[in-house]
């Protein structure tokens, strides 16, 4: 079974590449990456962009989230997500369900959607 990431990382890489964007890790990897003249902005996590296309950088990839938790329910639906985000977060051994919610948070699952599917388990 595919994860959301399967679903996006095409179209997140082009909207990176297609907006300018870069992940960098401190200065050496912001130096080798940046062109002369633009001025960029860090919108977190190491991701870098050009000031003029964070704004259309963030749409775009919301967007591109959106379109791939559509896929991915359309694809394998809800029970059989929850029951891949419960093993991925390894919930038998934890007993804890908090980072598989946080994990389907924008999928529209509720926590007690999630643990009906636990408890079934």
């Amino acid at each position: 079974m595919k994860f959301l990431q399967d679903y996006i990382d095409e179209a997140q890489s082009k909207t990176l590449d297609d907006n300018g964007a870069f992940f960098a890790f401190g200065k050496k990897q912001f130096d080798e990456a940046k062109k002369e003249g633009v001025k960029y902005t860090s919108l977190g996590y190491g991701l870098i962009c050009p000031t003029d296309n964070a704004d259309k950088l963030i749409g775009d990839l919301e967007r591109i989230a959106e379109e791939g938790i559509k896929q991915d329910i359309k694809e394998n639906g809800i029970k059989a997500i929850i029951e891949r985000e419960l093993a991925n977060h390894e919930v038998q051994i934890t007993r804890d369900i908090s980072d598989t919610v946080s994990a389907l948070d924008g999928y529209g699952i509720t926590e007690e959607q999630i643990k009906a599917v636990y408890k079934k388990r």
